[in-house]
């Protein structure tokens, strides 16, 4: 099956709240003038955002792709068309979980330690560490990185 990657339209903001949340990641800063969208026939498959935060800092974050079109490529179709773009280029910042290091590698991301990151990441990356100390009451298993885009690979 194909897609487009377009920008998001206002009409998307439903989809794109719905693949977030049912992704499990950050649902917060969900404004559709900074996503781009997968789109396949009218129908959005794929979500990704560039947020921009007070220190100046920016993230790639929001990457979402609806389950039953999952490793088709979709997700890394999104990052390299926002790499293509001016706001995709260094520094440019994520936040996940330890187990995705590899699939940014591809991309040109490396994980950065604490001294490396910009105010923003150091105050999320504490804030997650409460989070994950309560979910490993429950025995869950979570380490959160932050990677800094270092070279784009196409």
């Amino acid at each position: 099956m194909s897609f487009q990657i377009r920008p998001a339209t206002q009409a998307d903001q439903p989809a794109i709240t719905a693949m977030v949340q049912a992704a499990g990641i950050n649902p917060l800063s969900l404004h559709w003038p900074r996503f781009r969208v997968a789109d396949d026939a009218g129908r959005v498959v794929g979500v990704v955002q560039i947020k921009i935060h007070g220190d100046a800092s920016r993230e790639l974050a929001s990457l979402a792709v609806v389950p039953d079109r999952q490793d088709e490529g979709i997700g890394g179709a999104l990052i390299l068309h926002l790499l293509a773009q001016p706001e995709g280029q260094p520094p440019l910042f994520l936040m996940c979980r330890n187990e995705l290091e590899g699939y940014y590698s591809r991309f040109g991301f490396r994980r950065v330690e604490r001294t490396e990151m910009p105010p923003y990441f150091r105050r999320m990356t504490r804030l997650a560490g409460a989070f994950i100390a309560i979910a490993a009451l429950f025995g869950e298993n979570h380490h959160i990185i932050v990677m800094r885009l270092v070279k784009v690979h196409f």
